[in-house]
C-alpha cells in the first residue's frame, strides 16, 4: 500500500518590507531601557561635550543621567511648580530652564543652587534656550512675549511681544548669534534679530506650532504643527519648500541626526519617523508604547532618548563597532569538522542503515488519510485558520474536489456551519490565487443548499454578501478589460506611427543612393 501524502499547500509570494541601508543602521539599536520619571517628559537635551549626558525635564525636576545609568547622577529640583525646556549651552556648563511661575533659572551642571534668575514673564515659561554667543539667554512663555537675557548681568535686553498666543518653541541660530526663532499656538513662526525692535520674518504654518529647528547652516528650517511637518527656505525669505504629512496625530518635537543627513519627528500617535534630508521620504520608523512628547539623539547617534506622557523614558543604545569586530573574530570550528566523514563511499561489504523520518500528520491530513472528508473540511474551517492561513483552507478544498468527495464535505451542514462556509468564500473568491477553486465550491454551495433559501435570515444575508461580492468583481473586471482595450489602440497607433515614420526614412534613402548613383 503507497504512503500518505499531505495536502501540498502552495506557497503564495509575501510582499515582505524592503531592507535598505537605513533599516538596518536603525535596527542597530539594542533593545530599549525603561526609566519611569516623575510627571510627562517634555524635554530632553544631550550635553554637546563628552561623555553626552543628557538632560531631562519632567515634573518639578530636571534629572541629569549619564549614558549607560538607568539612575539619575544629578537633580535639580529647586522649582516650586513645573520645570520646563532644560537646555545646555554650547560647552555644556550650564544648564537654562524656564518654570511654571514665569522665571528662567540658569544652573551650573557641576552646582546644585541657582546662579541666576531671570524674572519678566508674568506666566509659565516654555521656551529657554542660549544663543551662540554662550552669554546671552532667549526665554518664551504663555504671556505671548519672547524676551532676551544677558547672563552676567541678569538683566532683561530685550522683550517681543508679537505672538498672540502661547509662545512654546524655539530655537537658535549656530551661524549668527543675534538671530533666534519662536514658534507658537498663533501658527506662526517668528525670526528675531537681537539688533532690531521686532521680528525680521514670519511664516505662516497654518497649525499650533509645537516644535521648530533649525539646520546647522541655517538656511533651513522645519516647523512641526498638527500633523504636518514643513520644511522652509530662510533665504528665500521663508518658502515652503515641502510639507510632510506622514503622522496621524500632532506632531509634538524634531531633531536631527549629527550628519544632519536624517530628520526625526515623534508625534501623539505613538511613532517616530525618520526622513531623507534629501528625498523628505520616510526611510524608517520607531514604534512606541503611548503618545510620544520629546525626543533627543546623542551627538554621536549612539543613543536615542524618547520621552512619553506617560512619564517614561525609552532609551536605546547602539552597539559599539568594535564589539561587533571582535564578535565576528570569534574562532569557528576548522573546516575537517564539517566535511568529516561526508565524502565516504560505502564498499560493497558496508551495511548502510539510514535514519528513519517520523513524518507528523497535522489534524486535517489525518482526517483525509481515513477518508473522513466532511471532518476534514470542518478543521480547516476553524477560525484561526481562516484568518491567518486561508491556503490551507483552499488546498483541502481543492484535495477533496480532486477526489471527488467535495460536494459530500459540503453537504448536510447546519445553519450555523453554512454561514461560516459561505462567509469565507464571499471574503476569499476575489482574490486570484483562491478563485478557480473557491468558484467551484460556491457554485456547489448554490445547487445543494438553493431548496432552502429562504428559511434561514442568516444564511440568505450571506448568499447576498456573496452575490454582491461577485457581482463587483465582474464589473472590476469589465472596466479593466475596457482600459485594455484603449491601451491596446494607443499601442496599436503607436506602432503604426513609427512603421510609416521608418518606411519614409528607408525611402528617402532609397531615392537619395539612386540620385547619387546617377551623378
Amino acid at each position: 500500500m503507497a504512503a500518505y501524502r499531505p495536502v501540498a499547500v502552495p506557497a503564495c509570494p509575501k510582499l515582505g518590507e524592503k531592507i535598505t541601508q537605513d533599516t538596518l543602521y536603525w535596527r542597530g539599536y539594542k533593545t530599549p531601557v525603561q526609566i519611569k520619571e516623575f510627571g510627562a517628559v517634555n524635554k530632553i537635551d544631550f550635553s554637546p561635550v563628552p561623555p553626552y549626558n543628557y538632560a531631562v525635564t519632567a515634573s518639578s525636576r530636571i534629572h541629569i543621567y549619564g549614558r549607560y545609568s538607568q539612575e539619575p547622577i544629578k537633580t535639580f529640583s529647586r522649582f516650586r511648580d513645573a520645570a520646563y525646556c532644560a537646555t545646555y549651552r554650547d560647552d555644556g556648563r550650564l544648564l537654562a530652564a524656564g518654570s511654571e511661575d514665569g522665571s528662567v533659572r540658569l544652573f551650573d551642571v557641576s552646582g546644585k543652587a541657582p546662579l541666576r534668575q531671570f524674572d519678566g514673564h508674568n506666566k509659565p515659561v516654555h521656551v529657554v534656550g542660549f544663543l551662540s554667543d554662550k552669554y546671552r539667554i532667549f526665554s518664551g512663555g504663555d504671556d505671548y512675549s519672547s524676551s532676551l537675557w544677558d547672563i552676567p548681568s541678569a538683566t532683561e535686553i530685550v522683550s517681543y511681544s508679537e505672538h498672540t498666543d502661547y509662545v512654546r518653541c524655539g530655537c537658535a541660530s549656530k551661524v549668527n548669534a543675534d538671530v533666534f526663532i519662536t514658534g507658537s499656538y498663533d501658527h506662526t513662526v517668528k525670526l528675531f534679530d537681537a539688533r532690531t525692535k521686532g521680528s525680521v520674518m514670519t511664516i505662516e504654518h497654518g497649525h499650533p506650532v509645537e516644535s521648530v529647528l533649525l539646520f546647522p547652516s541655517g538656511g533651513l528650517l522645519v516647523s512641526a504643527g498638527g500633523r504636518y511637518v514643513k520644511v522652509w527656505d530662510v533665504l528665500k525669505g521663508g518658502q515652503l519648500l515641502v510639507s510632510l504629512k506622514n503622522h496621524h496625530k500632532t506632531v509634538t518635537c524634531l531633531c536631527l541626526n549629527s550628519s544632519g543627513q536624517r530628520l526625526l519627528s515623534g508625534s501623539l500617535d505613538r511613532h517616530v519617523k525618520i526622513y531623507s534630508t534629501t528625498s523628505y521620504k520616510v526611510v524608517h520608523s520607531f514604534n512606541y508604547a503611548t503618545s510620544i512628547l520629546s525626543l533627543a539623539l546623542s551627538p554621536e547617534d549612539e543613543t536615542l532618548v524618547v520621552g512619553m506622557t506617560n512619564g517614561v523614558l525609552n532609551v536605546k543604545h547602539r552597539k559599539p563597532e568594535e564589539r561587533n569586530e571582535k564578535f565576528q573574530k570569534k574562532r569557528q570550528p576548522a573546516y575537517r569538522t564539517y566535511v568529516k566523514g561526508r565524502t565516504y563511499m560505502p564498499k560493497q561489504e558496508d551495511f548502510c542503515v539510514s535514519k528513519p523520518v517520523k513524518r507528523v500528520l497535522r489534524k486535517y491530513d489525518k482526517l483525509l488519510k481515513s477518508f473522513e472528508s466532511s471532518k476534514a473540511l470542518d478543521a480547516v474551517l476553524e477560525p484561526p485558520i481562516m484568518l491567518h492561513t486561508p491556503e490551507v483552507t483552499v488546498a483541502v478544498m481543492q484535495e477533496l474536489h480532486r477526489r471527488g468527495t467535495l460536494r459530500s464535505a459540503l453537504a448536510g451542514r447546519d445553519e450555523k456551519q453554512v454561514n461560516l462556509l459561505l462567509t469565507f468564500v464571499a471574503r476569499r473568491v476575489i482574490e486570484p490565487r483562491f478563485t478557480p477553486v473557491l468558484v467551484t465550491v460556491a457554485d456547489m454551495i448554490t445547487d445543494i443548499y438553493q431548496p432552502v433559501v429562504g428559511q434561514s435570515a442568516i444564511v440568505d444575508k450571506q448568499f447576498l454578501k456573496l452575490q454582491e461580492a461577485i457581482g463587483k468583481e465582474i464589473d472590476y473586471q469589465e472596466e479593466l478589460l475596457e482600459v485594455l482595450g484603449m491601451m491596446d489602440t494607443l499601442f496599436a497607433t503607436f506602432t503604426k506611427k513609427r512603421d510609416i515614420h521608418l518606411e519614409e526614412n528607408k525611402s528617402n534613402g532609397l531615392t537619395e543612393t539612386i540620385e547619387t548613383n546617377r551623378n
